[in-house]
């Protein structure tokens, strides 16, 4: 059988370096994010947990049920504000 020919390969060349107005990005600081998202997390499950334990007559007794839902939304925030994490 023959043997292939072989191919040579150009020299890689690298992309020109960007300029330096291309590089200031700006990055903000998101301390803020980790603290406010356990702490929302915390206080949903707070909620629900003393919603439980007292039988409904606490946090709001007249939500009754609907204490529920509110502790989940705590929750479900402290998952919107965990998309601000970079």
């Amino acid at each position: 059988m023959p043997k292939s020919r072989i191919r040579k390969k150009s020299d890689f060349t690298p992309p020109p370096a960007p300029s330096k107005q291309a590089m200031a990005i700006r990055l903000t600081n998101r301390s803020w994010v980790a603290p406010v998202m356990l702490a929302l997390f915390l206080i949903g499950l707070a909620w629900i947990v003393v919603f439980y334990v007292t039988e409904g007559d606490l946090p709001v007794q007249s939500l009754d049920n609907w204490n529920i839902v509110v502790g989940f939304g705590f929750i479900a925030a402290g998952f919107g504000v965990s998309t601000q994490w970079k």
